[in-house]
């Protein structure tokens, strides 16, 4: 099936990775990279602000969080997988396809806010970053990061397999650095084991609440949804039912193996927060700066900070692209709307820095981790709008044929879709008490 406009997403990029007729490890290898792109949407700067303020305030119970949340990304980011390979068409054009131009606008509106959200934590994520490795204030960083849209606009140029290439070793570079970090932290593993068992008082505790609220918008965040159902199409495979099928196992063998390794990430930033400062009684470390400063004298390594800071810069990056590459699928498939790239990319960037420098001109630098944590409370309240016409998409056999999902993935996906509006309804019930 064919986008209402005819034209396929990432029309640069579609179908532009051959993929061997032959073999399970080369087809496989063929199809490892879209699932990474979407993981770096899980570890991005706002999953730091939150996962440091989760591990510090209430050490490794919201550990539970991380877990619920990453496999709920797992559930959704397969159905991505499975629409964009079954249908031929990413969620903006299903939506465009499927829905009124009332609901398509006020969908993409939407969706665009969610990604000014996630660029705001990337714009201040890098901002940080630069700040704690080079001295810059913090406004400056702010001003340097709108420039980094031409990264993207020379990739590009070297096709779509080299920025899944630079977008892996960035992420082999945050792990390696939180794999040092733990292992100068020396975390209680038995207590980092039963933060895996979720508590009621996540859920009866406001602060709490807010905090894993702002833990589930930074792991299962909108625009990735969007982004995964069109990445995948740039695989050139087969539109027989085969070859779809057995895109399809690839496509989530790959998704599984990318988010598993995101949500590792996201454990080991709470982990290590937990570890480091609130077993010392440290419970009030919210900002990454802080953390920054405190990590090196409380671990007795001076690189320890410095690793931190290298690790934001690459998380910065890597979320940048991805974000890039979001914001123009979201524009294309609802709106059949095509800007050229770099115009498209000063636009979003410019919507989240304006933000980001009022807020430090205003109340200063220690305003930021406020601000991060409130941007990913924004992206989890857009979830919903996401999410149900996701599952609603895929479980619809008019659009999905053969490849429909089965019943109990349906099941699971709208339960799913129901906690997190019981969730976002929670967290607005608790906004407006106070």
């Amino acid at each position: 099936m064919m986008p209402p406009s005819g034209q396929a997403s990432l029309a640069e990029s579609h179908a532009s990775i051959p993929v061997p007729a032959t073999g399970f490890w080369r087809r496989l290898a063929a199809f490892v990279g879209p699932g990474y792109l979407v993981a770096v949407g899980y570890m991005d700067p706002g999953n730091w602000a939150t996962d440091i303020a989760g591990g510090s305030a209430f050490g490794y119970m919201l550990l539970a969080v991380v877990l619920l949340s990453s496999l709920m990304a797992m559930v959704l980011q397969t159905l991505c997988a499975r629409l964009g390979i079954a249908a031929g068409i990413d969620l903006a054009q299903a939506c465009r396809q499927r829905y009124g131009r009332r609901t398509t606008i006020l969908l993409w509106l939407l969706c665009e806010l969610a990604i000014i959200a996630c660029d705001l934590a990337e714009v201040l994520g890098t901002a940080i970053a630069l700040q704690l490795l080079f001295g810059l204030p913090l406004l400056a960083g702010v001003a340097i990061t709108t420039f980094d849209v031409m990264l993207l606009l020379a990739l590009q140029r070297f096709g779509f397999r080299k920025i899944e290439a630079l977008i892996a070793v960035l992420l082999a570079m945050v792990g390696l650095c939180f794999a040092y970090e733990l292992w100068l932290a020396h975390p209680d593993w038995r207590a980092v084991a039963r933060g895996f068992v979720p508590q009621a008082r996540i859920v009866t505790d406001p602060v709490a609440l807010y905090v894993a609220i702002g833990i589930l918008g930074a792991t299962v965040m909108p625009h990735n949804l969007y982004l995964h159902s069109a990445v995948v199409q740039t695989r050139a495979i087969g539109r027989d039912e085969a070859s779809r099928r057995g895109a399809i196992r690839l496509a989530t063998i790959d998704t599984m193996v990318a988010l598993t390794f995101a949500m590792l990430i996201n454990a080991a930033i709470l982990i290590l927060a937990a570890a480091v400062f609130h077993q010392a009684g440290r419970t009030d470390v919210a900002e990454i700066d802080e953390a920054y400063r405190l990590l090196a004298p409380m671990l007795g390594a001076g690189a320890a900070s410095v690793v931190f800071a290298l690790a934001l810069l690459a998380s910065g990056q890597n979320s940048t692209i991805t974000g890039t590459l979001a914001g123009q699928i979201v524009m294309e498939g609802f709106l059949d709307l095509r800007l050229p790239a770099w115009a498209r990319r000063l636009v979003t960037r410019a919507l989240a820095v304006i933000p980001a420098a009022l807020v430090i001109a205003l109340a200063g630098d220690r305003a930021t981790t406020g601000l991060l944590i409130a941007s990913q409370v924004v992206l989890s309240l857009q979830l919903p709008f996401a999410v149900i016409p996701l599952v609603s998409f895929t479980g619809d056999r008019r659009l999905m044929g053969p490849f429909v999902s089965p019943m109990p993935l349906r099941l699971l996906a709208w339960g799913i879709a129901a906690a997190i509006v019981a969730l976002n309804l929670a967290l607005l019930v608790s906004i407006a008490r106070g």
